[in-house]
């Protein structure tokens, strides 16, 4: 595994924004005012009284780069993570787009929540919307939080898949799928990267995903293949 780049440091100088600007210079980008916005919005709708908490289903897992006062194991229900989100910089580029997960609708999903002291809530995600929100692909809304016996804990911010941008990917068939994460590469590393560090990540903190293993192995057989490049 490549050693990832997505620092605290780079989202607060704003170096997400330049890498798209470098790989994808035609992506357009939420200005800083329509993130603020967003931001506000999202703010808006928290439950009334309930302590703010972020669900990480994919990359916020191994690396979270938030202040966090506690964290725990959550399941959220309606929604499944899944390779549907497509990206031309970061995991991939524009010749060959690459993919990311994504909360998309139907099923349920195990992940981790991260609660945000209210002291620096709105510090900590702004900071977060730099990185989710760089062009609108995403939809935050505050997810139930469900415990391992299934009593509901509290609301999480969750970044939910729009399945009506231009970056929605889930109607891939599972070959392209496979190929665009075998082959395809960014300034942040390669998809196959970001899908074996999170099943990695999910090991570590108890959650392992039989069908995200299943993907994985898939993925490195067809890295050991003479291309792992198909058109898709």
């Amino acid at each position: 595994m490549t050693d990832f780049v997505l620092t605290r440091a780079l989202l607060e100088a704003g170096g997400i924004d330049a890498m798209v600007a470098r790989s994808a210079p035609d992506m357009r980008l939420l200005t800083e005012a329509e993130r603020a916005e967003s931001l506000r919005q999202t703010l808006a709708a928290r439950p009334v009284g309930e302590a703010a908490w972020l669900f990480g289903y994919g990359s916020l897992i191994w690396n979270p780069q938030i202040h966090a006062v506690e964290h725990r194991t959550a399941t959220v229900r309606g929604w499944h993570r899944a390779f549907c989100l497509s990206t031309r910089a970061g995991r991939g580029t524009s010749d060959n787009p690459g993919l990311v997960l994504g909360l998309d609708a139907g099923g349920s999903c195990t992940g981790v929540a991260f609660r945000i002291a209210e002291d620096v809530l709105e510090a900590e995600l702004a900071l977060l919307w730099r990185r989710e929100m760089l062009a609108g692909a995403y939809v935050p809304r505050w997810l139930d939080l469900e415990d391992e016996h299934g009593a509901r804990f509290g609301s999480a911010i969750a970044f939910t898949v729009d399945p009506l941008g231009n970056q929605y990917a889930g109607q891939l068939a599972q070959d392209a799928v496979i190929a665009r994460l075998a082959s395809a590469a960014g300034e942040l590393g390669s998809s196959a990267d970001y899908l074996f560090r999170t099943c990695a990540g999910l090991h570590q903190v108890g959650i392992p995903d039989a069908e995200l293993d299943a993907l994985a192995a898939v993925v490195a057989l067809a890295q050991q293949r003479p291309s792992a490049r198909e058109e898709t």
